[in-house]
């Protein structure tokens, strides 16, 4: 994998673990889930969606009461409990400015562990001062506000932004938009597989699922060599791109729609299929 790579579909393929006859739940990967708020609860049941179909082996969520009965509406084998976890899902559908007490509490408790983390919007102010190994999701507004620069600086160069980021704290980051940029300063990866469609409500939420379900997964390898984070990122955004082009066909798209490809185009990376994910 070098500078400015293209991320291919056979790239993505070899980032998706496969269960193995042995696995049960936990070895499969837990991923646990701090998102929504009282005010965007449906990014919590978004997240949650996408991660339970890229292949984690359970999602335990930690979020607003109104949040957890409308996941377990959609999603009833979702867990409403604290326990081990092997990655973090944190931030998305909270407002980074006035977050909620009780997300500030389990934020702090997740933060305190040792695993992987995956952070998007809501919550990428606590990802400049968190150790071990971290991925941010945001898109080139969120970026300028991290960086306290004009939006309009990120727009015209977001990959060398991307970068700064990533050296600048030590991070993993992935740059959100039509075409994709991951980087953790020292290798850079391009994500192309989004359609324009795909600019819609929800879209962010999902992604973040995405990621944080192959972050779980391959939690001890992302322990022992943080770069691995990188491959990974890329890979989600490609599912999360190809899944997409799917769901629309050609025209608008639904975002559970989106979700319910994310299953066939994985089986498409796995089997070595090219009519199911080349979309580039």
């Amino acid at each position: 994998m070098g500078t400015d790579a293209r991320w291919s579909a056979a790239d993505a393929a070899r980032h998706i673990a496969l269960p193995k006859r042995s696995d049960d739940k936990y070895t499969r990967g837990v991923l646990g889930v701090i998102t929504g708020s009282a005010e965007y609860p449906g990014a919590a049941v978004l997240g949650v969606e996408a991660a339970l179909r890229t292949g984690v082996g359970m999602v335990r969520y930690l979020g607003p009461e109104r949040a957890q009965d409308l996941i377990l509406q959609r999603r009833p084998e979702a867990v409403m409990s604290a326990g081990q976890v092997q990655a973090w899902l944190i931030g998305s559908g909270m407002d980074f400015a006035n977050r909620e007490a009780a997300a500030e509490e389990r934020i702090a408790e997740a933060l305190r562990q040792t695993v992987p983390l995956v952070i998007d919007g809501g919550a990428l102010d606590v990802a400049t001062h968190v150790s071990g190994p971290v991925v941010i999701t945001p898109h080139y507004r969120e970026l300028a506000r991290l960086l306290d620069e004009p939006v309009e600086r990120i727009a015209a160069e977001p990959q060398k932004w991307a970068i700064e980021a990533a050296q600048r704290w030590g991070i993993t980051v992935l740059l959100k938009g039509h075409t994709t940029y991951v980087t953790d300063g020292v290798t850079t990866v391009v994500v192309e597989a989004a359609p324009a469609w795909l600019a819609t409500a929800g879209a962010g939420d999902v992604l973040g699922g995405i990621l944080g379900s192959l972050v779980a997964t391959h939690s001890d390898r992302v322990l022992a060599d943080p770069s691995l984070l990188v491959g990974l990122a890329a890979t989600a955004s490609y599912v999360h791109g190809v899944a997409a082009h799917r769901a629309s066909a050609g025209g608008p798209l639904t975002i559970l729609d989106l979700c319910a490809n994310v299953p066939p185009v994985i089986a498409g990376l796995v089997g070595g299929d090219a009519t199911i994910v080349d979309v580039t």
